[in-house]
């Protein structure tokens, strides 16, 4: 079992994760991993001395070739139990994000396809942290 929780604000230095909810056109945008059948948030690991601010740019950029976006800050969030990218299961610490995409590139990650939906996936890679993740977003006017 994972836990989600929400913060204000965390210490800079502990976010290791960037999520960005996204839309373009109205409609929501998720990714294909080419080696899962389940849909994501655009999103990654912060690389060393980047600002969480780009780690987010960056992921939406190449998983969804994003080429023209506004992208906001909505929280921080932890996750704490273990899943496929922390096999500790301690408690982890990431930015989430929201951007409206306005124009679209090539993709240049390990993503198969984006898919655009008018309603939210049942499929979801993370199916205890991404549902959480967005309610609290659009709990905060975000993705209405």
């Amino acid at each position: 079992m994972l836990a989600v929780k929400f913060y204000e604000d965390v210490k800079d230095e502990l976010l290791r994760f960037a999520v960005v909810i996204a839309k373009h056109d109205g409609k929501w945008v998720f990714c294909k991993h080419k080696e899962r059948e389940t849909l994501e948030f655009p999103g990654g690991h912060r690389e060393t001395g980047e600002l969480i601010l780009e780690t987010a740019k960056r992921e939406l950029m190449e998983e969804t070739g994003a080429v023209k976006f506004e992208i906001r800050p909505i929280y921080m969030y932890s996750v704490t139990g273990k899943t496929r990218v922390n096999e500790t299961g301690e408690e982890s610490f990431g930015g989430l994000f929201y951007a409206e995409i306005a124009s679209f590139g090539e993709i240049h990650s390990e993503m198969e396809k984006i898919v655009l939906c008018d309603a939210l996936p049942e499929n979801w890679t993370y199916p205890e942290i991404q549902p959480a993740l967005l309610k609290e977003a659009e709990r905060r006017g975000f993705g209405v």
